[in-house]
């Protein structure tokens, strides 16, 4: 009796140990997930994007002095996070990988999207069932990717266009608020001297510097417009306009299109035209500029 308690203790004892050391197995020797790259592009070497759909004229962004523009069907600054999500395509990685002799069964032979980054191509067909990723085609393989490069590149146009009203490198230095009809009367300027402090163009004006910082600093610093269209200015019509000043002495004019229950702002520059909520637009155009007027 005391021998098979003994033997029994001593399997008890051995299947501990076989199951600590599952257990405790290290990472390093348990089986890896594969991990593929999908290509060994660098996302600094393109500098033409080209979304093509089915039976569409194809969208085409173009990059210039480092920042992405809409080229076709029509010129406009690109969002560049948008841009960036979509080129990064080049820098994916999947734990699949299949050769791309059987397009049909990936939904290849009749692609849902294609993406051409110069003349790399890169084909979208189906996706899988079971772990909601696409199936993408790049040279002789197949990669199971993420939705997500479709999806920002199946986005409506207006939806991947910059949204500020300013260019990037656009630095401001002042603002001519003085063909506006609140401050027609006293004419008013803002300047951002080279100390870095605002001067008001109104005699006995008691700007406070605090105020006109934090002012610039939520408005014009960090604005971005709700919505943007295409603008082409109306050859006789005439709007109330003001300037906005950057420190390379050049000037930017903006149109004040409509004040409410939006304002609109038509930049005849670049053919745009930028919407704000009437919160917003009332302080863009509304400084706090010490002015009794």
């Amino acid at each position: 009796m005391k021998a098979r308690w003994l033997v029994n203790l001593l399997l008890l004892i051995l299947v501990a140990g076989i199951v600590a050391f599952l257990y405790l197995k290290p990472a390093d020797e348990q089986e890896a997930v594969p991990e593929y790259e999908v290509s060994t592009l660098k996302l600094a070497d393109f500098d033409k994007l080209s979304i093509e759909f089915p039976a569409k004229a194809p969208v085409v962004f173009e990059k210039k002095d480092g920042y992405w523009y809409l080229a076709q069907p029509y010129a406009a600054r690109a969002d560049q996070v948008t841009m960036q999500r979509i080129v990064s395509i080049v820098a994916a990685s999947s734990h699949e990988k299949f050769p791309a002799d059987d397009p049909a069964r990936f939904g290849l032979d009749n692609p849902r999207l294609k993406i051409k980054l110069n003349d790399e191509e890169f084909t979208f067909g189906i996706y899988n069932p079971v772990t909601s990723e696409q199936y993408v085609a790049y040279k002789d393989s197949v990669f199971l990717l993420s939705r997500l490069y479709s999806e920002t590149a199946s986005t409506q146009i207006l939806e991947m266009l910059d949204k500020s009203p300013l260019k990037p490198g656009e630095q401001i230095a002042g603002f001519d608020f003085s063909r506006l009809e609140q401050w027609e009367e006293v004419r008013l300027q803002l300047i951002l001297n080279e100390q870095g402090k605002w001067q008001v163009s109104v005699p006995n004006a008691k700007p406070q510097q605090e105020e006109i910082n934090e002012w610039f600093d939520s408005f014009w610093e960090k604005v971005r417009a709700s919505s943007v269209e295409p603008y082409t200015p109306e050859r006789n019509a005439s709007y109330p306009s003001f300037s906005v000043k950057l420190k390379d002495g050049k000037q930017v004019h903006f149109d004040k299109l409509q004040e409410s229950p939006q304002l609109i702002l038509g930049r005849p520059d670049e053919g745009m035209r930028y919407i704000f909520p009437a919160d917003v637009g009332f302080s863009l155009l509304n400084p706090p500029a010490g002015v009794g007027k």
